[in-house]
């Protein structure tokens, strides 16, 4: 299991997350569909953690319209995967 620092993340016209990035990685873009199979199955970890802030984890969760990636709430708005740069 590889823990994946994200310092970028995909979004739709809704803003809701469709891939999750990292420059100079080979596994960046990383799909949404593929992180949450990767997180579920326990095969990666994939976590934000912008300079100053601490690292929090990114989660699935089961919405009213199906699974989607959320990073865990923390006291730095920095670390929201909604408001990491676009990729």
């Amino acid at each position: 299991m590889a823990d994946r620092q994200v310092t970028a993340s995909g979004k739709d016209n809704d803003g809701d997350i469709t891939k999750l990035c990292k420059a100079g990685e080979t596994w960046s873009p990383r799909l949404k569909a593929d992180a949450i199979r990767d997180i579920e199955n326990g095969l990666h970890t994939y976590f934000v953690q912008q300079p100053g802030t601490t690292r929090v984890n990114v989660t699935v969760v089961n919405g009213a319209t199906g699974k989607y990636l959320r990073s865990t709430a923390d006291k730095s708005s920095k670390n929201n995967l909604d408001n990491l740069p676009d990729c």
